[in-house]
Formats: C-alpha cells, structure tokens, sequence
C-alpha cells in the first residue's frame, strides 16, 4: 500500500461507475444528480470581466487587487451583515475545496490535533485532517460531543452538505460562545448560505451570532453555485484577521494565487445581485418538480430546507436506491459517501438541466 493511499479514504466517485454505466443504457440517456456542478451559462457580465482582464502578463497577488478586496468586504457587509469589515478580514482563494483540503496543513495541524466535523459531511473535512496526519473526529453537537482541549480546528456547515440542513441562529451563537471560551478556532463553510428555500441561513459574521468580534472565526464562500462559476475556481475566507494573515504569509510562500482575471470576473459577480436571483429561480423550479415526483413515488424527504440537495430515503440500504434509480436512467449519490450515518439515504442534487431534469420526472412518474 503507498502511502498516500494509507493516509487517504477510498475516492469515493469512483464506487459509483459502474451505476453511471448502468444509467447509460437508458434510451434517453442518462439523467446525472449525483454531483452538484452547475450546468447553466456564465452570467455574460462575468464573462465580459474576464475577457477584460484577460492581457494579464504578470503574476497576481495572493491577497489580490484593492478591488477584489473592497468587493469582498463590501459583499461580506452587504449580505452577511458583518461590520467593520476591513481588507485585513478577507482572503481569496483557489477554489474552495482547495481551502478545506489543505486548512489544517497551513495551520500547521499535525498528530495528536483533532480536527472536528459533522457526522453527516463533505468528505474534504476528513481529508483535510489526515494530509496533515491530524485526528479527523465527527460529531452530533459540538458543545455535547467533543473534549475542547483536543480540538484544534472545528468545521461548521450550514447549510449542510448533503442534507441541507440550516443551523439557526441561536445554535451558531451557543457554539461560537462555546468555541471562544475554549480557544477552538472555528471554521464555517458557508457555500451555499445563498440558497435558501425554506429557512434563511445565517453566518457565524453576524453581529447577532458573533458579537461584532471575528476572534476565532472564519467564514468560507464560494461563487461556484451562486454565480455558476465552479470552472472559474472563484472563492474565499473572510474573519479574523490574526488568522487570515498567517494564511496569506503561508499562502505567499506557496504561491496559491488566484489568476488574475478571476480576480476581476468575481468583481463583476459580487457587485452583481440580479444574476444570483435568476438563477435561484431555476433551481427553485428544479427543485419543486424533483421534490413532488420523488414524493409521488416513495421517497422521503428529510432536512433539505436549503442547498442544492435534496436528502431522500425509500427506508432501505443506500447503494440499492441507487441501483434502483440508475435502472431508470437516473444517478444520485449514496448518503454513505457523506458518514455511515446516510447509510439509507441518497443525495439528489437539481443541477442538471430543465430539459434532464424533467426527464427524471416523467421516469419517476
């Protein structure tokens, strides 16, 4: 065994090819929800950005343009209702998978660290922990389930991937509370606080969540799912200063920096609010149709309160829901790739296309 693969888990897209290949026989073809990367146009004024800056012959910055950072903070005040908010409290990133993999190294994590995530979670978290050889530990309730001496990093996600689950506001403020009185640095991976459906998400930047303090926090955003700019790799951390420059030396040194006409395209998409609205109205839509038809013939719907997931169970093994449905044609993720405990459930992500979308609909109808 090498020893990257001791390290690492089983990449967990590769179970799932031989249900992809099943899909693929269906006479209409193949009806993809099992990842949730957005299918839809660029917005043209994003486009148009990065065409602009495209004659860019010199080496961007890690803590990028003045204007990059002044629409960060601006954006983080406008629609997170953070205060204060200065260039010291933002850092662009390369993507945010990027950010969550490699977090506890640039920490400077290592054995004996725990680093803590919810039982049910993106697989990142875990990988994360162990390329740093740091202690990858789950939890139902932080504040209940964890010893604070231990923990080094805390991972949060609201709204959850994959249930799309919101953490409400006095939830966020007990573990901060909890967090701080114990020196736990907290990390919230906020990347769909933007699609909202049936509760309205809130960030740990909140003055009614955090006190108006960033010490000890720090949110992550990207623009991947709300301006369907996952290709552009468009995202960042924003909270604590103290923290975030340490990250910007480390990220220096290891030249992790955004190219610059990404820079400007996330300009244009952060000053920008009408294009998130249209494209909250799409997946609205694909949701509802996918919701009613998965209804109609059986399945359950838990949480799914927000995200791009619906988290859909038949009460029976995972892996034989998702043999089912690639029998019609249709692939969805098993909920075991997010923790044992989605063991019985399927992630149901809605960003495919109108046109595939209502495939799926009529073959569950």
């Amino acid at each position: 065994m090498s020893a990257v693969s001791s390290r690492l888990p089983v990449f967990p897209w590769d179970k799932l090819e031989p249900y992809k290949k099943t899909a693929l026989t269906h006479p209409d073809g193949i009806v993809d929800l099992s990842v949730g990367t957005p299918v839809d146009p660029v917005p043209a004024l994003i486009q148009e950005a990065l065409v602009a800056a495209a004659d860019s012959p010199g080496y961007p910055t890690v803590w990028g343009t003045k204007e990059l950072r002044d629409a960060l903070t601006g954006w983080c005040e406008r629609r997170l209702g953070a205060v204060d908010f200065a260039h010291e409290n933002v850092l662009p990133v390369v993507g945010s998978k990027e950010l969550v993999a490699w977090l506890p190294t640039q920490l400077g994590l290592g054995a004996g660290d725990v680093v803590a995530y919810p039982r049910l979670a993106y697989p990142t978290y875990e990988v994360g922990a162990r390329l740093c050889g740091a202690t990858p530990v789950v939890y139902d309730d932080p504040v209940a389930d964890l010893d604070p001496a231990a923990v080094k990093l805390l991972w949060l996600n609201s709204p959850s991937n994959p249930t799309g689950k919101v953490l409400a506001k006095d939830e966020l403020t007990r573990i901060v509370a909890w967090a701080r009185e114990h020196g736990v640095l907290v990390f919230s991976d906020e990347c769909y606080l933007e699609l909202g459906w049936e509760a309205d998400p809130v960030s740990v930047l909140h003055p009614d969540v955090c006190g108006g303090s960033y010490e000890g926090i720090v949110a992550v955003h990207s623009l991947s799912k709300r301006s369907n700019l996952a290709g552009y790799r468009a995202a960042f951390i924003a909270g604590d200063a103290a923290v975030l420059g340490e990250l910007l030396q480390i990220r220096k040194h290891g030249g992790m920096m955004t190219a610059a006409p990404v820079q400007a395209a996330t300009v244009a998409a952060l000053g920008d609010d009408a294009h998130v609205a249209e494209q909250r109205e799409r997946y609205a839509a694909r949701r509802a149709a996918l919701r009613a038809a998965l209804e109609a013939h059986g399945f359950r719907i838990e949480h799914s309160e927000a995200s791009l997931y619906l988290w859909a169970t038949r009460d029976e093994p995972c892996w034989d829901t998702v043999a089912y449905l690639a029998e019609k044609g249709i692939l969805v993720a098993p909920g075991d790739f997010y923790g044992e405990a989605g063991e019985r459930f399927v992630r149901v992500a809605f960003t495919a296309t109108d046109e595939r979308v209502e495939a799926a609909v009529k073959r569950l109808g």
